[in-house]
């Protein structure tokens, strides 16, 4: 078993210390969080399914030239990425009216929105992740104005590109949230680019003939069969592994 040092744990990935300075190991979990952690439970080959799903669409992206944390996947349930900055900000990019936007404003759940909204969160879980706008994000040094403005033509242009991947294969993308960072290099040059994962964790995926819900919120609101549909969108996507979603045991730690 390998022995490795933690660097931090969330509710879903745990980062351990890179082979290679400036590189992180991201281990994707079972632990299914819902409402900011106030639900849990486990979802049984999730990690499996969110480490090959997020591996694809990260590849896809990083072809299409938006800059990815994404060097490979190192096993069923690792992959080797860059150490960046986190940037405190959630941005989440909505197409239909699901969540709490339908809440908030008395929309019906699957209303088409006019356009694609980009809506920002300060990624603090004490504070629940309270909604900011720009002000807040300037006033605040979370990002300046430039970071946002490639904030933004980054989260537009993925979404442009996912929703596109997504309908191909019968899914609707309803909304997702993506989180950046700031890697800085060798040469003190700083880039904005994508980090975290993309997966049915962070995304509303829908049936596009049904509506059926093939994400997340099958966990959030008991309406069963979470696995399967995490499975359905790997399966359709074409990565779903061969033996299905099979375990690998996360390493142990080094304090």
């Amino acid at each position: 078993m390998a022995r490795r040092r933690m660097i931090y744990e969330g509710k879903a990935k745990v980062l351990f210390e890179g082979p290679e300075p400036g590189t992180l190991v991201q281990y994707f979990k079972d632990d299914a969080t819902a409402f900011n952690n106030k639900k849990k439970g486990t979802i049984t080959g999730k990690g499996v399914l969110n480490n090959r799903i997020s591996e694809y669409l990260m590849n896809r992206l990083n072809e299409i030239g938006v800059p990815t944390h994404f060097i490979r996947r190192l096993n069923m349930r690792e992959q080797l990425v860059r150490e960046v900055e986190i940037i405190p900000i959630e941005v989440v990019i909505r197409n239909v009216a699901a969540g709490s936007i339908a809440t908030r404003f008395g929309i019906a759940e699957g209303t088409p929105l006019p356009r694609s909204i980009v809506e920002y969160y300060y990624k603090n879980d004490e504070l629940n992740d309270p909604m900011v706008s720009e002000e807040h994000i300037t006033a605040f040094g979370w990002a300046t104005i430039q970071e946002i403005d490639e904030i933004i033509a980054l989260s537009l242009r993925i979404n442009d590109y996912l929703s596109g991947l997504f309908l191909g294969i019968g899914i609707k993308l309803v909304d997702f949230k993506l989180e950046f960072g700031r890697l800085w290099h060798e040469s003190g040059d700083m880039q904005i680019v994508l980090a975290d994962e993309i997966s049915p964790d962070n995304c509303r995926l829908w049936d596009a003939k049904t509506n059926e819900k093939l994400d997340k919120d099958r966990f959030r609101r008991d309406m069963g069969n979470v696995e399967g549909a995490y499975q359905e969108v790997a399966r359709r996507l074409g990565i779903l592994p061969e033996a299905g979603p099979a375990d690998a045991p996360a390493p142990d730690t080094v304090q």
